[in-house]
């Protein structure tokens, strides 16, 4: 108990001690305190001093920045200011580059409260940016005017050099295009090919640009009105010289076929023209505005007025030329206006595709498919007229037929426009390819002929002119295919098969017009060998009044012969000195025997020229004279 109580004593004593220490410490540190507050007393003025010159400091580099900034906008202000009283021509990049600047002081200025002379700066700008968007509408109007100039129609069918615009020397002598020039122009794909420079592509680039500014400036409708008027004036400039009449069907009933072949002629450059004109505009239209909120197809459709106008009067006259009476001269015009037609076919489309000239695209397919069927039909249907051609014409020397000459003349030319039938055939797809079908019609219009001319070869009495006048006109159709395209198309075959035809007529022609003379110059004398003809008369029952009678014979009828045959015709050398020498392979041999076996018969009759009145040269060189035609007998008389 006792260890116990002392060590509560100790324990009692520590804790009196550590209390005393404690106390000891609070007080040391509440002495600290109050020092402390002390001197945050004395520091807290000279705080208070330091930030208030730091602020001071921060706003007066504000307002130096600030000024520093109105400074700048008023000189850039300043710049644009001198540009834009220079104006656009002078350099149109940077011209609008200054109107940028003017709109970003515009914002600046507006954000700027406390700025004293805003507004009087802001309505320098304004009106400034007024008068520049006035001058970017002059230069627009300017441009417009100085390169929508009409352009000569025989400038688009020319070659493409040729379609550039003189102006283009007149705009740089003026000076005012010099900064112009130095903007690339832009390839634009487009559908439509081969169309005149209606403005130089230069040009282009400074008309879109500005077309772009004047849109995004709200001055849509003067941008419209400026380049519609502008452009529709040079069209219509353009087209009036052209001076197209408007003609109905009974028009092109009336006319000669000289005077419609001109018109046509006409038609077919009018109509190139004025498709290119329009493709050019169409062109130079989406050119201008392309990437732009603007109505492009109306603007082209109220520019076009005037060569949608004279579009419509040529499409009136080609549909009355394919509606008028035919005749086969008219194919080849109607081919005309339908190669004509399919060449323009893709530009047409491109032109008059939107809806509002969905009429005109109507019209201009419609008429190509008339021309087409129409041309197509007289095409085929040439054969039955050929066959049943009933001209009265007389051939009286047998030369080749009218006819013949016409339809020769007729599949010639058909071969200059092969291209074109190739693309009718095709219009109509028969399975076939195009070159056998124009086989068969040519072979078909080639037969009919035949037939026809075997039919005009009844008029003839005389059976060896009508073997002449077939032969002539075979021999005409052969040569002249021989000559012609036609021979790749007909064949090697056709004209093996007429060529043995026309020998055919040849050979029939000798029999019949010479069998007779040359069996007068027959006789069968069964003689011995080395007797005289005189010694065996008695004997061969042949008299010398027979040989007489022979020889006034034969001279009577190749004087006939040669009096009737002179007069006839084969206009061909080749087949004339055909003719002669295969008469002469006959008749010559046949009469220097006649000639050598029983010309002494008459030798010493008192008038022997009366019956041996030919030598066989002479005789050969009067078949020289056969075949001349009368025309070549009066000459000679």
């Amino acid at each position: 108990m006792d260890t116990l109580a002392q060590r509560v004593s100790v324990l009692r004593a520590s804790l009196q001690s550590s209390q005393g220490n404690t106390e000891g410490m609070v007080a040391i540190l509440g002495s600290f305190d109050q020092r402390l507050s002390e001197l945050e007393a004395t520091i807290h003025p000279i705080q208070v001093r330091a930030h208030a010159t730091q602020m001071a400091h921060e706003n007066i580099d504000k307002a130096i920045k600030v000024a520093d900034d109105i400074l700048a906008q008023v000189v850039i202000v300043r710049e644009a200011e001198a540009t834009i009283l220079r104006g656009p021509h002078v350099d149109l990049e940077s011209y609008l580059k200054a109107v940028g600047h003017l709109k970003d002081a515009v914002g600046f200025f507006s954000s700027r409260e406390n700025f004293t002379s805003k507004e009087r700066f802001l309505n320098d700008v304004n009106v400034l940016l007024s008068k520049s968007s006035l001058m970017v509408e002059e230069e627009f109007k300017w441009l417009m005017t100085t390169y929508s100039k009409p352009i000569e129609g025989d400038l688009i069918l020319g070659s493409p050099p040729k379609l550039q615009w003189a102006s283009d020397g007149n705009a740089e002598a003026d000076g005012r295009n010099s900064a112009h020039s130095e903007h690339p122009s832009k390839d634009l794909e487009t559908a439509i090919c081969r169309t005149p420079a209606l403005i130089p592509s230069r040009i282009l680039p400074l008309l879109h640009t500005i077309a772009q500014k004047l849109v995004q400036d709200g001055n849509q409708q003067s941008c419209y009105k400026i380049y519609r008027d502008a452009r529709r004036s040079a069209l219509e400039l353009s087209l009036r010289k052209l001076g197209v009449e408007k003609l109905i069907k009974d028009d092109v009933e009336r006319m000669q076929s000289d005077a419609l072949e001109a018109k046509i002629g006409k038609w077919t450059k009018y109509l190139q023209i004025t498709v290119k004109l329009l493709a050019g505009e169409r062109k130079i239209c989406y050119e201008v505005f392309e990437g732009i909120s603007f109505n492009k197809d109306q603007c082209f459709t109220e520019l076009a007025g005037t060569g949608v106008a004279v579009a419509k009067t040529l499409l009136s006259f080609g549909d009355a030329v394919a509606k008028s009476k035919r005749s086969p001269e008219k194919l080849f015009v109607l081919l005309d206006m339908y190669e004509v037609m399919h060449e323009v076919r893709s530009e047409v489309e491109v032109i008059f595709q939107d809806s509002f000239c969905s009429e005109m695209r109507e019209a201009a397919l419609g008429l190509m498919k008339l021309l087409a069927q129409t041309a197509h039909e007289m095409f085929v249907n040439f054969e039955e007229l050929v066959e049943k051609d009933t001209s009265k014409t007389n051939v009286h020397d047998g030369t080749v037929h009218p006819l013949t000459i016409r339809v020769i003349n007729h599949v010639k030319f058909l071969f200059d426009y092969q291209s074109t039938l190739n693309l009718l055939f095709q219009e109509f797809e028969t399975g076939s390819d195009t070159e056998s079908q124009l086989a068969v019609v040519l072979t078909k219009i080639m037969q009919a002929l035949q037939n026809n001319l075997d039919g005009k070869s009844n008029q003839y009495k005389d059976p060896a002119l009508m073997s002449i006048f077939l032969a002539n006109n075979i021999h005409y159709m052969v040569s002249s295919v021989r000559r012609s395209e036609a021979k790749h198309i007909l064949g090697d075959d056709w004209i093996q098969i007429h060529r043995r035809i026309v020998q055919q007529h040849a050979k029939q022609y000798k029999m019949v017009a010479w069998g007779k003379a040359v069996q007068t110059l027959s006789i069968q004398v069964a003689s011995s060998s080395g007797t005289s003809a005189s010694s065996d008369l008695s004997s061969s029952g042949v008299s010398r009044a027979m040989i007489k009678e022979r020889f006034k014979s034969f001279n009577m009828q190749f004087e006939e012969l040669r009096a009737k045959q002179s007069l006839w015709t084969i206009p061909d050398q080749e087949l004339r000195e055909t003719l002669r020498l295969s008469i002469a392979e006959v008749l010559l041999p046949a009469y220097m025997s006649f000639v050598k076996r029983f010309g002494n018969l008459v030798e010493n009759e008192k008038k022997p020229r009366k019956y041996l009145k030919y030598q066989p040269d002479e005789l050969d060189q009067l078949l020289g004279e056969f075949f001349e035609g009368q025309q070549s007998v009066e000459q000679k008389k």
